[in-house]
C-alpha cells in the first residue's frame, strides 16, 4: 500500500506533461513527502479541458466501515466505488517517486522508487469525488475534494520490497489518455503493474524523498 509520495517537478512541468489547460493551485512548492489527508495537486476534466487543482488524498470507504479515507483502490469491481470509476470522475495525479515499506526489524524502513535517478514526472491513475462530511475532530463538517488512486501487481522492484501491490503509474501520453477517456469497463485490463525493469530504488530510510 503506498501511503506516501512525492512531487518535486515545477508547476509549468506538470502543466505540460499532464497538458492541464487551467490551473487552480496558486503558488505550489515542492512536495517531497506527500501523506494521508494532505492536499496534493491533481489534474481533472473541467470546463476548459484538463485543469490542475488541488484535493485532499483519502476518499470515503464504505458507510459500513464508517466511510474512513481510503488511499489506494485495488478492487475495482466493488459496488462502492464503481459510481466513481466512470470518466468524469477520473484524474491524473502527478508524482516523481513513491514509497513502499520494507518489513524489517525493529521497525520497517521507507523505500523510494522513481522511473530513474531524475525523478521524472509521471501520474498515478486517480479518481475524484466531492464529499461532505468532518475529516478530522478539530475541523467543522464541510465539502471536501478528494482523490484516491489505483493499485495493482508489485513488479519486480516494488516486490522485491512490498510484494502484495504497488500503485497504477501512467508514463506516457498515450496511457494518460486511455485512463482519462477508456470505458469503465476496461478498467481491469489497464490496471497492470509497470513492466520489471522500469523503476529504480532512490532512497532509503527517509520519510521525504531528498530529491
Amino acid at each position: 500500500m503506498c501511503n506516501l509520495y512525492a512531487l518535486t517537478k515545477g508547476q509549468q512541468a506538470i502543466l505540460q506533461f499532464a497538458r492541464a489547460m487551467v490551473d487552480r493551485t496558486g503558488n505550489l512548492p515542492p512536495l517531497p513527502d506527500i501523506f494521508p489527508d494532505q492536499a496534493a495537486p491533481v489534474v481533472r476534466h473541467g470546463d476548459g479541458g484538463r485543469e490542475l487543482s488541488m484535493m485532499r488524498w483519502g476518499m470515503p470507504g464504505p458507510k459500513a466501515f464508517g466511510e474512513r479515507p481510503v488511499t489506494n483502490i485495488r478492487n475495482v469491481g466493488s459496488p462502492h466505488w464503481r459510481a466513481w470509476l466512470k470518466p468524469e470522475f477520473r484524474c491524473l495525479v502527478p508524482a516523481t517517486s513513491f514509497c513502499e515499506y520494507a518489513d524489517t526489524q525493529p521497525r520497517k524502513t521507507p523505500v523510494w522508487f522513481a522511473l530513474d535517478e531524475s525523478r521524472p514526472l509521471f501520474a498515478f491513475a486517480g479518481v475524484w469525488r466531492r464529499w461532505y462530511g468532518k475529516r478530522k475532530a478539530s475541523e467543522d463538517p464541510g465539502e471536501h475534494v478528494v482523490f484516491s488512486f489505483l493499485t495493482t501487481d508489485a513488479n519486480a522492484e516494488v516486490g522485491a520490497v512490498h510484494p502484495k501491490a504497488m500503485p497504477m503509474i501512467l508514463r506516457t501520453p498515450d496511457e494518460m489518455d486511455r485512463w482519462m477517456e477508456a470505458p469503465a469497463s476496461e478498467i481491469a485490463t489497464l490496471q497492470c503493474p509497470l513492466p520489471d525493469g522500469s523503476l529504480v530504488e532512490v532512497a532509503r530510510g527517509r520519510k521525504d524523498d531528498p530529491a
